[in-house]
């Protein structure tokens, strides 16, 4: 299967923080869930892959093409939202589009006054007067109006409200009945791709913990419940960490099947949510 994006073996070190030897794929015309905490180096990962900072090793290639050497022609085929805005504060969405337009071989004018209204935004008004969804809804008003390929959003719905969030989510579900387009979504917020997933990279600490097809998480991992007396002084090797209390334990199975083998009808086990495999990753073996 082609893929849209490849990172092999990518490293990049701060005084604090590090991403070493990073390596993972986003497949075309799927939609990739990018999980993790704050500070898990998601932005770093979408920095490094839009070429906004630089790598110290490995390989990116966007569209089977090496991100550096091809980075124009790259970005002509990507639409890009970022958290953070973009956009010069002074400039109002009129006198922005003369200057982006003219950098996109398909821009779609037709198709960019489309999300104006559909967004109701106001072309006159000056960036740094519009509230942080306006701010988001311009980004992406760009971002999908000149017939990108590739979709990369950064943490798109973080601060804004229930109700523009879904829009987002339904703008994304609508793009995605062209098979030929590709969505990489960064977030921590796990409820919004819940939807819209096909695909999840779970990074933490700059590591990569897992990179799986959506529905085989939940055939995989499990939430175990049951008394604190089924735990000897040696848990099971597939318990990603346990939380005790005086009722009994919690924990988070990474091989369901080897922990129904071991246990059998002596405990319950659940659906974990996103947010449970991050909460339980976080905590980690200290706690186990």
């Amino acid at each position: 299967m082609e893929n849209a994006i490849e990172i092999k073996s990518v490293s990049k070190k701060y005084k604090d923080f590090h991403i070493e030897d990073l390596s993972f794929s986003v497949k075309k015309g799927f939609v990739t869930g990018f999980i993790g905490a704050n500070g898990a180096g998601k932005s770093t990962t979408i920095k490094l892959i839009m070429n906004l900072i630089k790598k110290e090793k490995g390989n990116i290639n966007i569209f089977g093409l090496d991100n550096q050497q091809y980075e124009r022609d790259i970005k002509d085929r990507i639409g890009f939202v970022f958290d953070d805005n973009v956009f010069y504060e002074e400039l109002s969405i009129k006198e922005m589009k003369n200057l982006v337009a003219p950098t996109y071989t398909h821009w779609d004018e037709e198709l960019f006054r489309s999300y104006l209204e559909k967004f109701e935004l106001p072309t006159r008004l000056k960036i740094k007067k519009m509230s942080k969804g306006m701010k988001m809804k311009t980004s992406l008003a760009f971002a999908l109006s000149h017939h990108a390929d590739l979709i990369i959003m950064d943490e798109p719905t973080s601060g804004l409200d229930p109700v523009f969030r879904r829009e987002i989510l339904e703008i994304l579900y609508d793009l995605m009945q062209d098979e030929t387009k590709t969505v990489f979504f960064s977030t921590h917020i796990t409820t919004d791709l819940d939807k819209i997933a096909d695909y999840i990279v779970f990074l933490q600490n700059g590591t990569l913990i897992f990179h799986k097809e959506y529905h085989a998480i939940a055939e995989e991992y499990g939430i175990v419940k049951g008394s604190n007396d089924l735990l000897d002084q040696r848990s099971p090797k597939e318990f990603v960490s346990i939380r005790k209390t005086s009722m009994g334990f919690e924990a988070l199975s990474k091989n369901i099947k080897e922990t129904e083998s071991l246990y059998g009808d002596k405990v319950v086990i659940e659906k974990p949510s996103l947010e449970d495999i991050m909460y339980f990753t976080k905590r980690g073996k200290a706690h186990v």
